[in-house]
């Protein structure tokens, strides 16, 4: 009987996707998540009557690192 485990070939392949494009990729996904931060930032100033804790640069930045790596999983 021959032992075929010893001969596989098993290619090995990193699933990180290269910085400089994840960080294009991040930037794009920031600007565009930025307007609405803004809007739900303030609606909820406004409805709270006092500024939240975070503010529309924080939302959008949680946003696009959140959405950002869905990209690159997919």
């Amino acid at each position: 009987m021959t032992d075929i485990t010893n001969h596989v070939v098993t290619e090995t392949r990193s699933h990180k996707p290269p910085r400089t494009e994840f960080m294009v990729y991040f930037a794009i996904i920031f600007v565009a998540t930025l307007p609405l931060a803004c809007l739900t930032w303030a609606l909820a100033a406004l409805k709270s009557g006092s500024l939240t804790d975070k503010g529309p640069v924080a939302r959008a930045w949680s946003q696009a690192r959140i959405i950002t790596p869905m990209i690159f999983s997919a």
